[in-house]
């Protein structure tokens, strides 16, 4: 684990296994980090959402940070920012972005959230962007981020229901068999609100861009 950008890194963090998933995002990382934003209006207004939630004390954990943007983003907002990925590719894209741009309150880590240690009550804020529908058991992911919430804080998350994008829904079991898309599950919005609230989560905001396009949420940790 690379250290050289938060003083006082949480417990060591476990080391995913190897997986095809891991190994599809590794292949993919340069190319991705090359891509521009499809949208780049609705990216900057998600991001201007979420710092409304930031304090200059925020301790913020994201999972799913692909090559970091949104956390080096984030950092000028914040205390420190922990951001995670299973793929050790993008991690190492991510800690280049993060010493060019001076981040230096930014820990990346190669970490898949279902095996880190279990840590309660922790941070202010979790960001889960683009990441929920790519989860073998995102309901499991979900119960333990409001775990990794204090009370009151707020799981912040934009993510793909491909309910609403039928031909897409029927191509991906075709291309998950010929090994040219990962796992992905079929969210609708209505059932991701319903499997958040179930958490124990109060929906605080939500938004879409347009019709098909990923759905933002902030979703609260009740207060005690």
């Amino acid at each position: 684990m690379t250290t050289h950008t938060l003083k006082t890194p949480p417990a060591p963090l476990m080391k995913p296994s190897t997986s095809k998933d891991e190994r599809f995002w590794d292949k993919l990382a340069v190319k991705y980090a090359a891509t521009p934003v499809a949208d780049e209006a609705a990216y900057q207004q998600k991001l201007e959402m979420t710092r409304e939630y930031f304090t200059p004390e925020s301790r913020v954990f994201e999972f799913g940070c692909g090559t970091g943007s949104t956390a080096i983003a984030h950092a000028p907002h914040v205390k420190h920012i922990v951001a995670s990925d299973i793929s050790g590719e993008m991690i190492a894209i991510a800690e280049q972005k993060a010493i060019a741009a001076e981040a230096h309150n930014v820990l990346f880590v190669r970490a898949d959230l279902a095996e880190l240690e279990d840590r309660q009550n922790e941070y202010d804020v979790v960001m889960g962007h683009s990441i929920l529908h790519l989860l073998p058991d995102p309901q499991a992911a979900m119960a333990r981020v409001y775990r990794m919430l204090k009370p009151g804080g707020v799981f912040i998350s934009s993510t793909a229901c491909l309910e609403e994008m039928g031909f897409w829904k029927l191509l991906l079991p075709v291309a998950k068999a010929l090994g040219k898309a990962p796992h992905v599950n079929v969210f609708s919005r209505e059932g991701l609100i319903s499997d958040m609230t179930e958490k124990g989560f109060e929906l605080v905001h939500q938004w879409q861009p347009k019709k098909g396009a990923a759905v933002f949420l902030v979703a609260r940790k009740p207060k005690a």
